[in-house]
């Protein structure tokens, strides 16, 4: 069944609508502060290094953070992922001995997506060679933001393609923070689905805003709507500025609320960040804790 791109009648790009939406959400998610959801939290994180001054070595160290994590909270979730650069994914995939954590790979000229699909083609390729299940790209927004919708979605469909057949993920980055307007998240969020993003994402963590609620419900409303009409299932993650708990339960709750519960597991929900994990350790456990 076609999907349309836009819909400038869908009420999931109302601003007003947005805001009523998400002050119920905020009167919802008071319940949701509890060790239980915040052991659902923990287990969709994608534990996330992105930094210039990233090595092997670093790579090897949030691999083996992550084989021993079962050891020492025996009663806990792994993390769902670790998400690196390109270089660091065939490190990562060597030291990394839990088999249900996903090697996820930033690529495609990340996070800028400044570079020639060639390129880009090329380092998604890479990444899953070293042992990456997972990619991580932005869509190319200068072109998106130009109106040149075809460009935009059909390099996504083009690296969806050259990755089909390989059990590979496609998670497409919208940068949210740049797009202008929520019409334009809602039309960005649906082409990418459309293009076949396996996952759409809100933010590199890169630029300022990063993630916000305001553009996360109306991302799962575009993939509440997707699945409406074709039955296909894709994935919400968010990531950019989530470092604490309180931060967390908002996004899970958003998820809640607008595609329910069979969205809460690590294969339809992933949440990006770095500092989040030892937050959320330290809200179940009750006490302080630095383990990542």
């Amino acid at each position: 069944m076609k999907v349309s791109l836009f819909n400038n009648n869908n009420p999931s790009v109302d601003a007003k609508e947005v805001a009523r939406q998400l002050g119920e959400i905020a009167q919802a998610a008071k319940s949701l502060h509890n060790a239980n959801v915040y052991r659902q939290c923990l287990s969709v994180v994608d534990y996330t290094s992105l930094n210039a001054t990233d090595s092997p070595a670093r790579g090897k160290l949030l691999a083996e953070k992550i084989n021993h994590f079962s050891t020492r909270y025996p009663s806990l979730p792994n993390v769902a992922g670790i998400c690196v650069y390109p270089s660091l994914v065939e490190g990562v995939r060597s030291a990394l001995t839990e088999k249900s954590v996903k090697v996820v790979s930033v690529a495609a000229g990340f996070p800028a997506s400044q570079t020639l699909f060639s390129v880009k083609k090329l380092e998604c390729e890479a990444a899953v060679a070293g042992g990456a299940t997972e990619v991580d790209v932005v869509m190319s927004l200068g072109r998106f933001l130009d109106g040149d919708d075809h460009f935009t979605f059909h390099e996504i469909a083009s690296l969806k393609a050259a990755l089909t057949g390989k059990g590979i993920h496609l998670k497409v980055i919208l940068e949210t923070g740049l797009l202008p307007s929520l019409p334009l998240v809602y039309k960005a969020s649906m082409g990418c689905l459309t293009a076949g993003a396996d996952f759409i994402k809100t933010s590199t963590g890169k630029v300022a805003p990063a993630a916000t609620p305001e553009a996360a419900l109306v991302m799962c409303r575009a993939i509440k709507d997707f699945y409406a009409e074709t039955g296909v299932k894709k994935g919400f993650k968010a990531a950019g500025g989530i470092a604490t708990t309180a931060d967390a339960v908002t996004y899970y709750a958003i998820v809640k609320h607008v595609l329910g519960d069979e969205w809460l597991t690590p294969e339809l929900l992933r949440i990006g960040a770095s500092r989040l994990a030892n937050s959320l350790l330290s809200d179940i456990t009750g006490k302080e804790e630095k383990y990542f």
